[in-house]
């Protein structure tokens, strides 16, 4: 089944289709949870969670939807990534100050990651950003699309104009094996 295009579907809706609208909350809200996921560190979880930030964000930008404007097909994915991004932030300043909860005895388990292993995975994460940041807008929205968001090959196709699905499956595989190798050379230094 052909995949509508989303900035047909956002010129549909801020023209006032609601289905319209809601085709592309259907669309980029479960990518968008999953790429947030993770997102906001374990102590600053409390009755807020990625859904809820998610969510927030949202709202705040099919509230203005009207004047956002549209650069490209996948536009609004990147634009829903920031604004995630910047609730996120927001929720680390508000609880910057707040204090924090007491701990809890050695008689009760940790189910969380030890801070070695919680560094470990902030590093590792921290080489992955690095690398993303060497790639062209292309590979970088190719990886993150695949790896993060869980789209498949056909909606890559669209995002990084590639003509075929194995054409995109291709630029996939290349863009994440630049990433491989810029992750392996920063681990070595």
């Amino acid at each position: 089944m052909e995949l509508e295009s989303s900035l047909v579907l956002i010129e549909q809706a801020q023209a006032g289709d609601r289905d319209a609208l809601n085709r592309l909350l259907d669309r980029y809200r479960p990518r968008i949870v999953r790429w947030a996921s993770g997102r906001l560190p374990g102590y600053a979880r409390d009755v807020t969670d990625t859904e809820d930030l998610v969510q927030d964000a949202l709202i705040g930008t099919f509230r203005n939807f009207k004047t956002f404007e549209c650069r490209g097909e996948w536009a609004l994915q990147g634009y829903l990534r920031r604004a995630v991004l910047n609730r996120v932030r927001e929720e680390l300043r508000r609880i910057k100050d707040r204090p924090r909860r007491e701990e809890l005895g050695d008689e009760v388990a940790a189910h969380q990651l030890s801070p070695l292993e919680a560094a470990m995975g902030a590093e590792t994460f921290a080489r992955y950003n690095l690398a993303l940041d060497t790639l062209s807008e292309l590979e970088r929205e190719a990886v993150i699309a695949r790896l993060e968001l869980g789209c498949n090959y056909q909606e890559i196709a669209l995002l990084v104009d590639k003509p075929t699905q194995d054409a995109a499956r291709m630029a996939v595989t290349r863009a994440i094996a630049k990433v491989a190798e810029l992750m392996s050379a920063t681990e070595a230094t």
